[in-house]
C-alpha cells in the first residue's frame, strides 16, 4: 500500500510539472529582477535557457529574464520574436525600450498532445520577420525554447534546404524527452512555396 501511494504521488508530481510547462504563468516564473553581479563585483553574462545561434544574426532561446539581459546586450539585438500569447513582463519590456529592441509577438498557445494546434499562418508571418535582415540581429523565443521555437526554426531550415532528418535532429536536440510527434508532422508538411522568393542566407552586422 505504501509503495502504491509513493508511485501515485510521483505520477501526480510529474503531471503537475508538465502542466506548468505548457501553461506557464509568466509573472510567477519571473517575479522580480535579480542582481547580475558575482561575488567579486564583476558582471556576469548569463545566456537564457536553451540559447543557441541559428544563423548569422539569428538566435534562439527560452524566455529571457533579468540575469540574461547583460548577455543579450552583447548581441546588439534589433528585434525579438516572441511566440507566446502571454503579455511580456514589465521588466522585459523596459529592457527592450532602453535598448531600442522591437518586439514581434505571435501568440501561439502552448498545448499538450493530442490537442496541439500550431497555426501555420502565424509561423508563416513569424518567418517573414526572421527572414528580413533589417530585423537582425534577432532572438526567437517562447517559454522553454523547445516546441514553438523549434517548429519555427525547423520551418526556416526547410527554406534553407536542410534535409528533413537534419531538421528533426536539431529539433530533438532542444526538445529532448519532450519531443512531440505533432511538431515533427507540422514541420514535415509545412509548405514553403510562398516564401521561396525571400533570402535565406544572412550576413551578420551589429547595429
Amino acid at each position: 500500500m505504501k509503495v502504491e501511494m509513493v508511485g501515485k504521488e510521483m505520477h501526480e508530481a510529474i503531471e503537475e510539472e508538465e502542466e506548468q510547462e505548457f501553461t506557464p504563468d509568466i509573472k510567477k516564473q519571473f517575479p522580480a529582477p535579480v542582481d547580475n553581479a558575482d561575488i567579486d563585483g564583476e558582471e556576469l553574462f548569463v545566456p537564457p535557457l536553451n540559447f543557441a545561434m541559428v544563423d548569422n544574426g539569428v538566435f534562439r532561446s527560452g524566455f529571457p529574464d533579468t540575469p540574461n539581459f547583460s548577455f543579450l546586450q552583447t548581441l546588439g539585438l534589433r528585434s525579438i520574436v516572441y511566440l507566446c500569447p502571454e503579455p511580456y513582463p514589465e521588466h522585459n519590456t523596459e529592457f527592450l525600450k532602453s535598448n531600442g529592441i522591437r518586439l514581434f509577438q505571435f501568440g501561439i498557445e502552448g498545448c499538450k498532445e493530442p490537442w496541439v494546434n500550431i497555426p501555420e499562418d502565424m509561423i508563416r508571418e513569424a518567418l517573414k520577420v526572421v527572414l528580413d535582415v533589417r530585423n537582425h540581429p534577432l532572438l526567437i523565443h517562447c517559454n522553454r525554447g523547445k516546441h514553438r521555437t523549434g517548429c519555427l526554426v525547423g520551418c526556416l531550415r526547410k527554406l534553407q534546404r536542410w534535409c528533413l532528418s537534419s531538421v528533426f535532429d536539431e529539433y530533438q536536440r532542444f526538445a529532448a524527452a519532450k519531443a512531440r510527434v505533432s511538431d515533427i508532422r507540422f514541420m514535415e508538411l509545412f509548405d514553403i512555396s510562398s516564401l521561396k522568393h525571400l533570402p535565406t542566407s544572412f550576413s551578420f552586422s551589429k547595429r
